[in-house]
């Protein structure tokens, strides 16, 4: 299951450190991380979430070291890009308990949005969104056609949209 993330976290890596290699070595000490956890018998309920964290903390890891050893990496040379992507990964400033319970709470709505559309319109949207399959493989596997798993995903995009515009609404409103 973890390696339909690959391709993405290499780039994602790849981007942080700007070296090719280096992001090859990181993504699979972060596999390795992860699956060891789930191993060893732990249960992981987000493993992309995992995935992408661990790899968030050996790329500070790297710079760190670096830092230390006074060795530049690929980044440190481009004036001190290593230290903006740094904080460009590092946890948002703003995780103070009131924004996790809005946080908490938007996630609430948007998956009650999901759950209160029509059936077939919800599992065409799982099986696109959450599972990643592309349009053609969910029409294949419901049995209807591309064209109506299309209507099916824009209908639960726009209620998806509208409790989203909902919820920053509500957050601004509070915030005021």
């Amino acid at each position: 299951m973890l390696t339909r993330y690959y391709r993405e976290l290499l780039n994602f890596l790849s981007r942080a450190v700007n070296d090719r290699h280096a992001a090859a070595d990181l993504a699979q000490e972060s596999y390795l991380r992860v699956l060891a956890l789930q191993q060893s018998g732990q249960q992981v309920a987000e493993p992309r979430a995992l995935l992408y964290r661990t790899a968030r903390n050996l790329v500070i890891d790297r710079h760190r070291r670096s830092a230390v050893r006074g060795q530049p990496t690929e980044t440190d040379l481009d004036d001190h890009a290593g230290l903006d992507i740094v904080d460009t990964l590092a946890a948002p400033a703003a995780s103070e308990p009131e924004t996790a319970a809005m946080s908490a709470q938007a996630v609430e709505a948007m998956l009650a949005v999901i759950g209160q559309l029509p059936l077939r319109c919800r599992e065409a949207f799982i099986l696109h969104k959450f599972d990643g399959l592309p349009q053609a493989e969910v029409a294949r596997q419901m049995g209807i056609s591309v064209t109506m798993v299309e209507r099916h995903i824009k209908l639960a995009m726009q209620a998806c949209r509208r409790c989203q515009d909902a919820q920053d609404g509500a957050s601004t409103s509070t915030i005021n």
